[in-house]
C-alpha cells in the first residue's frame, strides 16, 4: 500500500528568479525535513527537493525549472509523509507531532468535552480544534454534572448553567491549560477549559 502524503509542512508562495525556485511559507516545526532528495506532495505532483535555502525559506524542485511552472504552485500547499517526519524530526521532551494529537480526547477533570480534530497555529501559538463530545451537546454540563463550581474543575457555578452551544471550540495548547498529553490512553488532561468552552 503506498504511503500517504498527506502530513502539512509548508505553504507554496511567490516564485523566485527565473528557473523555478519557490518561497516557501513554512508550517513545520523542523526544518530538517527540507533535506536534499526529499518527496514531498503538491496537489496531484510529487516533487523531489533540489535544494532549500533556509535564510530565504526558498527552495528548488528537480521538477519544476521555469518560472511559470513555478508561478502554478502559488498557493498550494507542501505535504510530506508520516515516514519522512518521523525520520527527519526528532522531537524533545515532551513535544509531540501534530498527527499523534489529532484525534485524542480532551478531559477537564473527569468530563469529556471532545476529541480534537485538528490544529492551528495562530500568532505563534498552537490551538486544539476540538469537537464537542455529542452526549455533552446534547444534555448540557450542567444536567450530567452538577454544580461545578463545587468540583475540581474550578469553574464558578454562575457559569455551570449553561449548556454549551457551539460543536467546535479552540483551546491554546500551553502549560496553563494542559496538564498532561498520554498518547498511551489517547487522551489530554486539561484544566479549566470547560469554562473555555461555555464562554465561546
Amino acid at each position: 500500500m503506498q504511503e500517504k502524503f498527506d502530513i502539512l509542512v509548508a505553504k507554496c508562495g511567490k516564485s523566485i528568479g527565473l528557473k523555478g525556485e519557490i518561497h516557501l511559507n513554512i508550517y513545520s516545526d523542523f526544518l530538517d525535513i527540507f533535506t536534499r532528495g526529499n518527496i514531498f506532495r503538491c496537489g496531484d505532483l510529487m516533487l523531489t527537493l533540489e535544494s532549500f535555502n533556509v535564510h530565504k525559506n526558498s527552495a528548488k524542485f528537480s521538477e519544476i525549472n521555469d518560472i511559470e511552472s513555478a508561478k502554478m504552485l502559488n498557493s498550494h500547499n507542501l505535504y510530506s509523509s508520516k515516514t519522512l517526519t518521523e525520520k527527519y524530526c526528532n522531537l524533545g521532551e515532551n513535544e509531540f507531532f501534530w498527527f499523534d494529537i489529532i484525534g485524542l480526547k480532551i478531559y477537564d477533570g473527569d468530563l469529556l468535552l471532545g476529541e480534537v480534530a485538528e490544529i492551528e497555529r495562530i500568532v505563534g501559538v498552537d490551538y486544539l480544534v476540538v469537537n464537542v463530545d455529542r452526549d455533552l451537546l446534547d444534555s448540557g454540563a450542567s444536567s450530567n454534572f452538577g454544580d461545578f463550581g463545587n468540583s475540581s474543575v474550578g469553574v464558578s457555578s454562575k457559569n455551570s448553567k449553561k449548556k454549551p452551544k457551539q460543536k467546535i471550540f479552540l483551546i491554546p495548547y500551553i502549560e496553563r491549560y494542559i496538564i498532561k498529553t498520554d498518547l498511551k490512553n489517547k487522551r489530554i488532561l486539561t484544566q479549566d477549559t470547560l469554562g473555555i468552552l461555555e464562554e465561546s
